[in-house]
């Protein structure tokens, strides 16, 4: 018969804490920058929040075109060209 002998179980190493580990680091690493970038972006959510958005926005966009129809300097083309960019009608060639 074969018989355990005790003295060598006594010789292992003892084992090292966790965080001597590499493997560890990256199973662990991923979700803790994930919860650090987090907090930098909540951080960032609360001091500085996003303006407000002027809700009368599209009128004022009309009468700025209103009053640069009239003008016939360099930046009628543009403008021509944003308003068929942006409807896909053409404009009246005068």
């Amino acid at each position: 018969m074969n018989y355990i002998n005790n003295n060598d179980l006594d010789t292992e190493a003892p084992s090292k804490a966790w965080w001597y580990y590499g493997h560890m680091w990256l199973v662990v690493g991923g979700p803790l920058t994930v919860v650090v970038a987090s907090f930098i972006t909540l951080y960032f959510a609360i001091k500085l929040p996003d303006p407000v958005v002027d809700a009368d926005y599209y009128r004022k966009g009309i009468e700025i075109n209103k009053t640069l129809e009239g003008r016939h300097d360099g930046l009628v083309p543009a403008i021509q060209g944003r308003n068929h960019a942006a409807t896909g009608i053409k404009p009246s060639q005068p």
